[in-house]
């Protein structure tokens, strides 16, 4: 086997052991036996609905490790989602937030926006090709709605044949065209970008900044910059972080930027919905939190997860910038 094959199959736990604890106190203590770090939350800020694994698109590294006509996770429709609507404004909810997959590739999703956007504030994450562009008649009368839509952009790199690699022939100058289509309607819309170790993140965005001004696009557009967060069962060797990691949090304003504080995530899981922690960890059961809102916020989530250490160490947060 090739060293750099297996440097990878050392970084990969198998499936099972993503499944079933590692050990009986993996959930509350690290591999050396230190009790983790947690989060308890105290409020629901904004809630994340999972609109299924489906896509249109089959990016290696796609942290979902979506495909199109993947069902790891079902799609999700109105009816899933209504009652967890209505508990979530009960809660106080500002936001409601739309991951996949691909969300447009979801017969209901439109239907899903339109009800969320009666109601709160929505955020939608999009690669903005094909799916979207074939949906524009059904998208631009939500502008009407009584709240806002925001639509972030998966945009990787400012090179089309870099991005195009991963994403496809022809997905670079697709999802300028929707991100293009979307300003001139009015919509809110940011970017998400992938992030290189030794990159000099104000030359990148200056590259982006570059191609929008080229074809139209205003230049002051926000980026959300993401680290490889990895593929669905995968390790990537990161740091455990402990409850003494967390003396570096120690008021609820420095904890504040950890998503799994405020937000909670609706998964479908066959036919039932459950809440999830967040946005980053549904390859995982022992994030399932419960069958309602209510009881998930009860739970204290331990910074098990690898992807975690994103959080811990980059402040990132999947929420609008």
């Amino acid at each position: 086997m090739p060293l750099t094959e297996a440097r990878e199959a050392r970084r990969r736990i198998p499936a099972v052991e993503v499944l079933e604890p590692r050990a009986s106190d993996s959930w509350t203590h690290t591999r050396n036996g230190d009790p983790r770090g947690y989060i308890d939350s105290d409020r629901l800020k904004e809630l994340w609905i999972h609109t299924g694994t489906a896509c249109n698109l089959a990016c290696p590294f796609c942290l979902e490790g979506s495909h199109p006509g993947d069902g790891r996770i079902p799609g999700m429709k109105l009816s899933d989602v209504k009652p967890f609507i209505h508990e979530a404004l009960d809660m106080g909810v500002e936001q409601f937030s739309f991951t996949g997959g691909e969300p447009f590739v979801i017969r209901d999703f439109v239907n899903i926006l339109d009800y969320a956007s009666q109601h709160r504030p929505c955020f939608v994450l999009t690669n903005a090709t094909e799916p979207l562009l074939k949906r524009r008649h059904q998208v631009l009368p939500l502008l009407q709605n009584p709240y806002p839509i925001h639509f972030r952009v998966s945009l990787d790199f400012p090179d089309r044949a870099r991005h195009d690699k991963d994403r496809g022939e022809g997905s670079f100058e697709q999802a300028l065209e929707g991100i293009r289509w979307l300003i001139d309607q009015g919509f809110k819309v940011s970017i998400a970008r992938q992030t290189d170790p030794e990159e000099i993140p104000s030359k990148v965005e200056s590259a982006f900044r570059g191609i929008f001004r080229d074809r139209g696009i205003p230049e002051d557009l926000a980026f959300t910059a993401f680290p490889d967060l990895g593929t669905p069962g995968s390790e990537d060797g990161s740091p455990e972080i402990t409850e003494t990691c967390m003396e570096k949090y120690p008021t609820k304003e420095s904890r504040d930027h950890f998503m799994c504080t405020y937000t909670r995530m609706l998964v479908k899981k066959g036919d039932q919905v459950r809440v999830y922690a967040c946005t980053l960890v549904d390859d995982d059961p022992q994030y399932d939190l419960g069958g309602t809102l209510a009881e998930s916020m009860d739970e204290r989530i331990m910074l098990r997860h690898h992807r975690c250490f994103a959080c811990y160490r980059f402040g990132a947060s999947c929420s609008a910038p």
